[in-house]
């Protein structure tokens, strides 16, 4: 089962099992970590956006130009960017870290 590092809002770090084949985003909800994730992974948002550490990032599948123009919408975007609705975990991503964000624009409101 692979592991996931959420680097919290407060600078706490939270490492938890998360099942193989889901989302970052179902991942993040199922162990109760600050993320939203408004539209529930449909990509109409950007909520469940993580800054990714730079080791893992070379690792991840590249983004779709639609996970891209969500980001524009958002704040704090960074280089290692990314949404977590959009990464699948896999067994290839035990370790992954990531950061949440200071804050977030739900535009679903």
């Amino acid at each position: 089962m692979p592991k996931v590092v959420f680097i919290e809002r407060n600078g706490n770090r939270k490492e938890v099992n998360a099942a193989s084949n889901i989302s970052l985003l179902q991942v993040a909800l199922a162990n109760k970590i600050d993320m939203e994730g408004a539209c529930e992974g449909s990509m109409a948002c950007s909520t469940c956006h993580v800054i990714v550490d730079a080791e893992w990032f070379a690792k991840l599948p590249a983004a779709h130009a639609t996970e891209e123009d969500m980001l524009d919408l958002t704040y704090g975007v960074s280089r290692t960017s990314r949404l977590a609705c959009q990464i699948t975990v896999t067994d290839a991503l035990d370790g992954l870290v990531v950061r949440l964000p200071a804050q977030t624009r739900n535009m679903m409101d």
